[in-house]
């Protein structure tokens, strides 16, 4: 039995996106189910941003000074 197919085995996929990300754009912007501001994903998309380069600026000072200290006691 073949697979059910809505429009074509191509287009179904993009269709499927399409409407996900348009109905996550309709509860993001809707009145009645808009989240607060600092709630919306673009917030905490910037927030997860920060947070990642600020671990990452941290572990590299980190190696950093770990490297130095180790060229100090070699020389």
């Amino acid at each position: 039995m073949p697979t059910p197919v809505l429009l074509s085995r191509g287009l179904d996929p993009v269709l499927g996106i399409f409407t996900g990300f348009f109905a996550y754009y309709l509860h993001e912007t809707h009145p009645r189910t808009a989240p607060p501001p600092d709630k919306r994903l673009a917030a905490l998309v910037q927030w997860k941003w920060a947070k990642w380069k600020r671990e990452r600026e941290e572990k590299l000072n980190t190696l950093e000074k770990g490297a130095e200290e180790s060229s100090r006691v070699a020389s």
